[in-house]
């Protein structure tokens, strides 16, 4: 190790590579610290700039590489803080023996270097700016960007504030007593414990005046049933006026699976609307709100040859009215797109919750958005008005002088429907939350109906077998808990006859892939024998002891698969699950069963999907926008930089009745994982909105 006047990156961090030694950088690649393509972008800068320092090098592929962990830039002044947490080197799953010669760690190689130094070393005006210009790096303050994040960025705050500001027009022509009375219809009186507000009412009529809005709210807190009220709200206002039409509305969420699922509830939710109120024009209103639910690619229309989609500024979109669902998914580079392709006279409304895992992709937009929203923040003036336009009161203390124009479009639904007060899924989700460890500790090993745990012991792989087979948790006693054998025993018992119609075929495998949603192991990694991949084969040879499926490789019946990327061509989308199943007419071949999302199945031939995995377990982030009646959340036996508040808090709100937490090394694993937050580099709420 040099010393404070000869940190390594004035040596070899950057150097050429040579049969005798290889750079820092390059030893970082050959050990799995950095991608390939975050070094190929620093030497292709060094290839360009010839003059480039080394420290500026260093920069970008440390920038590109916090692209590929969810950050929008590098921050060089968290960097130099704690380069352990602000990089995460080595990534989850790499390993280094002792006989690798391993490289110098962040904190080596930054060891010396102040953030003088390193701004001082950015100052190059062929690679470097502030953002006019062409550079392909954009340095703000102590955040260094890729220019196409910087854009990004710039995108999402100009559009955002362009229609906040648009807001204040759309309050100055709302009838207030029209609101009031469509509202009173769609929210008849209920009594309630003391004094709480009613949130969904407040959030339609919030919603009602912005153009930009945000429903945020944790899992069962009718988040659906709100926007589907927002939405006849909105539709009654607009047909108010004879000479109007109706609203142009198209509902969209970031995955197929996201997509489907919004999809099969709003339709009842529609046609429970209590729309008395509106009179004769009430079946005008409940045909104009719309029951079908496209992803945000295929609204886009992405094109094959270019990033850029088919709609953009120059040709938006043809609607007046975008409602996104689980927005916590949606990475910058999605949410610049949608915003750039609406009309500017549009109203962008976004569900979600604010505490789920952000995107995989970089960005972490509806967090950042709604850093305020458990505090609301209502100004006076906005208070006086939902109560003038809803009759609720809000808590004098979510009322504050310091109010953003932003916080005026956010509310954040309170009362959890889902989980009852002595829920088990939902106290531990709030403990989670909270970030209270001794509590998180406390309700693991409390005994409740609908949360069990698995803890380490000598009969963890007798009880794990159990789990995942039968979804039993400790004896026969316990409640149910469909394992894996409930779906493959309705898959052999129900197997049509092979002469039976199509619609048949398309029955059951509706009915297969209901039963394969009743249970899902989860699992925060993917490396490892407690991982995804370790799991997958693990299950699977369980399963074909158990005489459950016929093979534990290849394709056979009953295989689950999860569709890792989007094809187009298919109409599958990342995220889709399909069950594969003796084919209609062919029951000796082989096809795999998707739910179209319209209640119709498409029936694929293995040979034509090209991105798919086995899926006994799923990770968390590939879990986002599902929900399963009972779910297995496996904890690694060892601290992880993956292994976050965030991540604990999805994993155990994907359980909708029931949820296993599998323990394979000490509680403080868990403990120590709700201490650590998210954190994502970005310059996105640098100033208030």
């Amino acid at each position: 190790m040099s010393d404070k006047s000869a940190p390594v990156f004035s040596h070899d961090l950057c150097a050429a590579n040579t049969p005798q030694r290889r750079s820092v950088l390059r030893r970082w690649v050959d050990h799995g610290w950095l991608r390939p393509l975050d070094v190929a972008f620093a030497e292709f800068l060094s290839q360009d700039v010839p003059d480039a320092p080394p420290l500026l090098r260093l920069a970008a592929a440390l920038a590109s590489h916090q692209l590929g962990r969810g950050h929008a830039c590098l921050d060089l002044a968290a960097t130099l803080r704690d380069p352990a947490f602000a990089l995460s080197l080595p990534p989850e799953g790499s390993t280094t023996a002792e006989t690798d010669d391993p490289p110098p760690n962040p904190a080596e190689v930054l060891d010396g270097l102040t953030l003088s130094d390193w701004q001082a070393a950015l100052e190059h005006p062929e690679l470097v700016n502030s953002g006019i210009g062409h550079t392909p790096l954009v340095r703000v303050g102590t955040r260094l960007y890729l220019r196409r994040y910087w854009v990004y960025e710039r995108t999402v705050i100009a559009a955002i504030q362009a229609r906040l500001k648009r807001s204040e027009q759309i309050q100055i022509t709302l009838p207030t007593a029209a609101i009031r009375q469509i509202l009173d219809g769609l929210f008849p009186s209920a009594p309630r414990s003391g004094t709480a507000s009613d949130w969904q009412k407040l959030a339609c009529a919030l919603a009602a005046r912005s153009a930009f809005s945000i429903l945020t709210g944790g899992p069962g807190t009718g988040k659906t049933t709100t926007v589907i009220k927002l939405l006849a709200l909105l539709q009654a206002l607009a047909l108010a006026d004879p000479n109007a039409r109706t609203l142009r509305i198209r509902l969209a969420a970031p995955t197929g699976k996201a997509a489907a699922r919004l999809n099969a509830s709003i339709a009842g939710t529609i046609a429970r609307l209590p729309l008395d109120a509106l009179g004769a024009a009430a079946e005008q209103v409940r045909k104009a709100i719309p029951v079908t639910v496209t992803t945000l690619h295929r609204l886009l229309g992405r094109r094959p040859d270019t990033r850029r989609p088919r709609y953009h500024a120059g040709q938006p979109l043809a609607l007046d009215v975008l409602v996104i669902d689980e927005a916590s998914m949606i990475d910058l580079e999605m949410m610049a797109a949608v915003l750039d392709a609406l009309p500017p006279s549009s109203r962008l409304i976004l569900l979600g919750d604010k505490d789920q895992l952000a995107s995989v992709e970089a960005g972490a937009v509806l967090g950042e958005l709604c850093q305020r929203a458990a505090g609301s923040h209502y100004s006076p003036m906005t208070a006086d008005w939902l109560a003038a336009a809803t009759g609720e009161r809000i808590d004098p203390k979510l009322i504050t002088a310091d109010a953003t124009m932003l916080d005026q479009s956010i509310v954040m639904l309170r009362h959890s429907y889902r989980f009852p007060a002595g829920s088990g899924i939902g106290q531990l989700a709030a403990a989670v939350n909270a970030g209270d460890t001794k509590m998180v500790s406390a309700l693991a090993r409390r005994d409740f109906s609908d949360l069990a745990l698995i803890a380490l012991d000598e009969d963890l792989e007798q009880r794990f077998r159990a789990l995942v087979i039968e979804g039993q948790v400790a004896t026969s006693a316990d409640p149910i808990r469909h394992g894996y054998r409930h779906y493959l025993q309705m898959l052999r018992d129900h197997q049509p006859a092979p002469d039976a119609d199509l619609s048949v075929f398309d029955a059951w495998a509706r009915d297969v892939l209901k039963a394969h949603a009743q249970f899902q192991v989860l699992c925060a990694v993917r490396r490892g024998v407690w991982g995804v991949e370790g799991l997958n084969q693990r299950i699977a040879r369980l399963l074909a002891d158990a005489g459950l499926i016929p093979a534990s490789s290849g394709w056979y019946s009953g295989r689950p698969v999860l569709v890792t990327r989007n094809d187009y061509a298919l109409g599958l989308m990342n995220g889709d699950i399909g069950i594969t199943l003796p084919a209609p007419g062919t029951p000796d071949m082989l096809r795999v069963a998707f739910a179209d999302g319209q209640g119709g199945i498409q029936w694929i031939l293995p040979s034509r999907l090209q991105s798919v995995e086995t899926v006994y377990a799923l990770t968390v982030h590939k879990s986002q926008g599902s929900e399963f009646a009972h779910a297995a959340l496996i904890l690694p036996a060892s601290l992880s930089p993956i292994l976050t508040r965030e991540l604990i808090y999805t994993g155990i709100t994907r359980a909708s009745a029931c949820l296993t937490l599998v323990q394979t090394g000490r509680y403080q694993v868990l403990a120590q994982a709700v201490t650590r937050r998210v954190l994502r580099a970005s310059g996105l709420m640098e100033k208030p909105l």
